[in-house]
């Protein structure tokens, strides 16, 4: 599986460098998903800018990550370029359950907006 993360202090890209997110990558990506998430990740973007084709197991890979950033910090989901991938997102209706962005750009300023805003409510909480 092919994949380059990029790790900054308040998040990390994951950028998948494969055109199949299938069932022979789905369980190689949910263990990569799992050590992120091990190795203190508080908020990941997931690019699928390479990504031309995903099957059920792809989708199950990807609610696995959407599931362990919950509790973590914030998942989005970016770069569905790909009519076939886009259309397979919303027949499963999981644009209504993911942060989907277009871009990575629009996917780092979300992700500092949704800190700043738990930052907010932790002061609150205080």
């Amino acid at each position: 599986m092919k994949y380059s993360v990029n790790k900054e202090e308040k998040y990390s890209v994951f950028k998948l460098q494969e055109d199949n997110l299938n069932s022979i990558l789905a369980p190689k990506l949910k263990s990569q998903l799992v050590i992120l998430s091990n190795e203190g990740v508080k908020n990941l973007i997931f690019d699928l800018s390479d990504v031309k084709y995903v099957d059920s197991s792809g989708l199950s890979a990807i609610l696995t990550a959407n599931r362990l950033w919950k509790a973590l910090g914030s998942f989005v989901l970016t770069g569905i370029t790909h009519p076939s991938v886009k259309k397979l997102i919303e027949i499963s209706r999981l644009d209504t359950v993911l942060t989907i962005i277009p871009t990575v750009k629009e996917s780092i300023e979300f992700v500092f907006m949704e800190e700043l805003e738990r930052e907010i409510e932790s002061e609150d909480e205080d």
